[in-house]
């Protein structure tokens, strides 16, 4: 009989620290540039009139050790108004020699973490390094996750956040554990205008970024949109920026962002400069110039849930964490 580790939502957050992730996600972009991991798109599930969506996104590790991972997520916008993270679901891990389960795992711990995890090795190898000013627009988990994440690659002088809900804004700002100023901001232009890195992760189904607003040198990470029919920069920032994503494939096919460029600014697929791991690995080009806009597309990878799951499983074997339980 096999046994199943189980860890928790607490347990996720204790043994992934912000610092490590950043390193494992660079680690995991790296391995998907060289061919080491594998995945294919995600499979979405939308049940006719559901404002709510599953999605199933399996991957395969192959050195040092095979192993199969597939993440089951529940999408629910109305969440955050019920104090709940819109992302629930779980993270499983497989043996890559028998294909025995050996974990399952909070899937809304691991994607807020790693999802900040891979926006900071975006900035770090992106953005200008004399980057002063931050940008959020946004002020669910996901902003939380990222002002922590940001802080950790540049040093800061200050943030401003914005959100559609003004009171949520002042709430995240007076909440923000931060070495810097973190002020609330009444418009998504008054945060973005003269900031030097900006973030997005909001839930907007249409532009809350105008190519004006966006100062020559800026870094822009796009994270909230991860489906064809939302974006949260408009076409004209798309088009004027080097792009740069998580997977080409992932990005004509899933990225609002990027079809709703091609359909207004006429980009194909030669204007995705690179994926951020081949940056990582020295096969493409980074920012060419300290006045270029840089734009990372982030739609969320199964290869970094799959990362982040044998890290914890190894850690919490390690140190006792988690319930174990007969399978």
């Amino acid at each position: 009989m096999s046994e199943v580790l189980v860890l928790a939502h607490e347990d996720v957050k204790r043994l992934l620290p912000m610092d490590e992730c950043i390193e494992l996600m660079a680690e995991a972009l790296g391995d998907l540039a060289r061919g080491r991991s594998w995945q294919p798109l995600r499979f979405v599930v939308r049940p006719p009139e559901e404002q709510s969506l599953m999605g199933l996104m399996p991957a395969h590790r192959s050195s040092p050790e095979p192993a199969y991972g597939l993440k089951t997520v529940c999408i629910f916008p109305g969440n955050p108004a019920r104090g709940l993270d819109a992302h629930q679901g779980g993270v499983m891990l497989f043996d890559g020699e028998t294909g025995e389960l050996r974990a399952l795992i909070d899937a809304s711990a691991v994607t807020s973490i790693r999802t900040a995890g891979v926006s900071a090795v975006a900035t770090r190898a992106l953005a200008r390094p004399d980057s002063k000013v931050l940008a959020i627009l946004g002020s669910g988990v996901q902003a939380r996750a990222h002002l922590e994440a940001m802080a950790r690659v540049l040093s800061f002088d200050q943030a401003r956040v914005w959100s559609r809900t003004s009171e949520h804004a002042q709430a995240f700002a007076a909440e923000a554990e931060a070495s810097f100023p973190v002020e609330a901001v009444d418009s998504a232009e008054a945060a973005v205008r003269e900031a030097d890195v900006v973030v997005t992760v909001t839930s907007a189904r249409e532009p809350i970024v105008d190519r004006g607003w966006l100062a020559p040198g800026t870094h822009v990470n796009a994270v909230g949109s991860s489906i064809p029919t939302a974006r949260e920069l408009d076409s004209a920032t798309i088009a004027a920026a080097a792009l740069f994503v998580d997977r080409r494939e992932s990005t004509v096919n899933e990225s609002g962002e990027y079809l709703r460029a091609v359909e207004e600014e006429g980009i194909g697929p030669d204007h995705i400069r690179a994926e951020l791991g081949e940056v990582l690995v020295g096969s493409a080009a980074g920012r060419d110039s300290d006045e270029e806009l840089t734009v990372f597309v982030s739609l969320g990878l199964a290869v970094e849930d799959l990362a982040a799951a044998e890290y914890l499983y190894r850690r919490a074997r390690s140190e006792g964490v988690g319930a174990v339980v007969p399978f």
